[in-house]
């Protein structure tokens, strides 16, 4: 399992976001962009302009609205600037009445819907960490805070399941969020595996809170988002229906679920081309040709050529990433693999 960061540095830099973080909710018409010389957003407020630049992502999430690949994106940028902001402000002006805007560093990080529901990483920690740390032998193996969401990934050591003689796995949960429309809040059941340290996300009806509500209230003429008492007690209750779902992913009754599926994977020996599976694999979950290669190699290393040793194959692959975002899809990716349905797995393993 890749490690990410420390809770510690995490915490450290969130509380740091705090001071540096701002939310302003504005009529679309009065947000324009910007291509020369750089890309920003110049936002007409009754004080007068303001102006900010764009993450990356930002400008990938402009991208995606305007329906290109970033990469184009960026040409535009400095070859079609006239252009690029005509399309852009078109989408900004016509698309929605009111936006969102999230700022962080003095930059703009995303441009949402003026009913996107914040669930700040900040609020999150300190409702769901104490939960977390109160699980029997709780630790924290992976956690880490990118551009896209934060992850808080732990495991129960008291909880555990023996899937083969001297193999273990022990339960967990994953908990992601995205402040700035990457995904909603998600918790699911983790599982990792002693004598490899891979980590497997479950799919499971788990939680899910999208980030959708009532329009949000607020004050200065419209333009800066505050926390009301109301979404204060909306998010209590959420929070009590969060800890449910922490207690359900690490019970032993969920980890032995799990374990059962997994032996049966173990029975269900590849018996087709193993390049050919690996290939089925990757056209099916959208994998890179080195993302298969390294399949293929930690295959190879492992030794075990079975279903639940392909999903190995992708959860060992995933510590290798450097991408964290793309690791933890990854982890989810190896838990859906191992906890498919029995005839999926066997057609999988058969292809020549």
């Amino acid at each position: 399992m890749k490690s990410g960061m420390p809770l510690g540095a995490i915490s450290a830099e969130l509380r740091r976001q705090v001071e540096s973080k701002r939310d302003l909710k504005a009529p679309s018409n009065l947000l324009k962009f910007s291509a020369s010389p750089v890309s920003e957003i110049t936002i007409d407020l009754p004080r007068g302009e303001e102006k900010y630049g764009t993450t990356e992502l930002a400008r990938k999430q402009l991208a995606e609205k305007l329906g290109i690949p970033l990469a184009y994106f960026q040409r535009m940028e400095s070859q079609q600037r006239t252009l690029l902001e005509q399309n852009v402000n078109t989408w900004l002006q016509t698309t929605e009445e009111e936006r969102l805007v999230r700022i962080l560093d003095g930059n703009v990080r995303a441009i949402l819907s003026s009913r996107y529901r914040r669930l700040d990483n900040v609020d999150l920690c300190e409702a769901i960490l104490p939960l977390l740390c109160k699980l029997p032998s709780a630790s924290f193996p992976s956690t880490c805070l990118t551009e896209k969401k934060l992850y808080l990934k732990v495991i129960s050591e008291a909880t555990t399941y023996e899937i083969a003689p001297a193999d273990v796995i022990k339960a967990g949960v994953a908990v992601s969020n995205s402040e700035v429309g990457c995904g909603s809040l998600s918790v699911q059941p983790l599982v990792v595996r002693s004598k490899a340290g891979s980590g497997f996300i479950i799919p499971d009806k788990g939680f899910a809170k999208k980030h959708v509500g009532r329009l949000l209230d607020a004050e200065d003429e419209g333009f800066t988002v505050f926390k009301d008492d109301t979404l204060e007690a909306e998010d209590r209750a959420f929070y009590k229906k969060v800890r449910d779902v922490v207690d359900h992913c690490v019970s032993k009754a969920q980890l032995a679920v799990v374990g059962e599926k997994i032996q049966r994977s173990l029975g269900i020996p590849i018996i087709g081309s193993v390049k050919k599976v690996v290939e089925v694999l990757a056209q099916k979950y959208v994998l890179s040709d080195r993302e298969g290669d390294s399949i293929l190699e930690a295959l190879a290393r492992g030794g075990d050529l079975s279903a639940f040793g392909l999903a190995s194959a992708v959860a060992t692959m995933s510590a290798g990433v450097e991408d964290y975002d793309r690791a933890t899809e990854l982890e989810a990716i190896a838990g859906s693999l191992m906890t498919a349905p029995a005839g999926e797995l066997v057609d999988l393993v058969a292809a020549e």
